[in-house]
């Protein structure tokens, strides 16, 4: 479970988001966030550590990719909980619909 643990850092979750798009080089990826390289290629070295990038070395570049089997750890801890929050949105969606259902009461104010 680090990998949820390391998820907990918005430019982590959005570098994520970038490399499902496929891969990218660290100068890339640091192009698409206002902060430095530096703070891009530490934030990489940790999701590398967690198992959720890969890097391969072209030339002089690193290319990361994203690895997604960490977070179909995560996925397959979270399917227990996945009914009670279907049965709750559900009842949500059900509230909604009466809501616009109902007549509204008394005249204009």
């Amino acid at each position: 479970m680090e990998a949820l643990q390391v998820l907990g850092d918005p430019t982590r979750r959005e570098l994520l988001a970038v490399l499902a798009g496929g891969d990218r080089t660290a100068g890339e990826l640091a192009d698409r966030f206002p902060v430095s390289r530096p703070a891009i290629s530490r934030h990489l070295r940790v999701l590398r550590e967690a198992g959720l990038v890969t890097a391969r070395t072209e030339g002089r570049r690193r290319r990361y990719a994203l690895d997604p089997r960490p977070l179909r750890e995560i996925d397959d801890w979270l399917e227990p909980y996945r009914d009670l929050w279907a049965q709750r949105l559900d009842a949500l969606d059900t509230e909604i619909a009466r809501g616009r259902r109902a007549p509204r009461s008394g005249g204009p104010a």
